[in-house]
């Protein structure tokens, strides 16, 4: 039975919790109503958690010992898993003749093998109630690439391609999985990347975001967390039942070219 047809509140695990789109998200779910476990690496994921009302798990998605845990955590806490949102993530901007090798295993493994790890997990506790969403963060860097950016681009690719198959796995269960790909959101992630473009190019940040980071956009500014969680929120309700294996662009008209 699903969390909707019992009336019980929905159970949401969201990584990457700590600022900017997984805050945003665990604030749509509270407003909701949801029971949230919130996972984040940074300790300041317990300030967001708390103030909206979810429960913080501090947990190095890294390891994927860690991934199995945060599963856990929910099922112990609220009895099950309905929803799962893969969100944390990070970066590291260099050409690929010196990217660090140590960079590039940490990107994979935070942005692929822990989103596949938490899926598996969930899994089960989904097919069981025979109701589940998952929602990768993907970025628009899993449709185009850009320069500097080999791991995460990989990663962002490699995680369409998971999406698409949970979603033809799952579609028989109850089970749908959709990735968003937004471009430049106003985070703390996309800030580190301003500055890192800048001495990479040798541009001032105002540059950065101007020439590179909104060169292709047809709307000429960074797109706000709160747009993305609301797609978020949109693709874990009911209505979008028949939404799965689809990549959504918030791209400000990037790739309308």
């Amino acid at each position: 039975m699903s969390a909707s047809a019992d009336k019980t509140p929905r159970v949401a695990l969201v990584t990457g919790t700590s600022s900017g789109i997984g805050a945003s998200v665990v604030e749509h779910f509270c407003q909701q109503g949801f029971q949230v476990l919130a996972v984040d690496f940074n300790e300041a994921g317990e300030k967001v958690a708390s103030e909206h009302g979810a429960v913080f798990h501090q947990a190095d998605l890294t390891d994927p010992e860690a991934c199995k845990g945060a599963v856990k955590e929910a099922i112990k806490r609220f009895g099950r898993v309905d929803i799962l949102v893969n969100n944390a993530g990070i970066q590291h901007v260099s050409q690929i003749e010196s990217f660090p090798e140590e960079k590039w295993q940490a990107i994979m493994n935070l942005m692929l093998t822990a989103p596949f790890l938490l899926t598996k997990e969930a899994w089960p506790s989904m097919r069981e109630n025979g109701w589940g969403r998952i929602v990768n963060i993907a970025s628009i860097h899993a449709q185009v690439a850009s320069p500097g950016k080999a791991a995460y681009v990989t990663a962002k690719h490699g995680l369409i391609g998971m999406t698409k198959t949970a979603a033809l796995e799952g579609g028989e269960q109850g089970i749908t999985a959709n990735a968003i790909c937004p471009a430049y959101v106003q985070t703390p992630l996309v800030d580190n990347q301003i500055a890192d473009q800048a001495k990479m190019h040798n541009m001032d940040e105002q540059e950065v975001i101007e020439k590179i980071m909104l060169k292709d956009a047809a709307i000429k500014r960074l797109i706000d967390p709160s747009e993305v969680a609301q797609l978020v929120s949109y693709l874990c309700s009911d209505a979008a039942g028949a939404i799965t294996g689809s990549s959504l662009n918030i791209d400000l008209g990037w790739t309308a070219h």
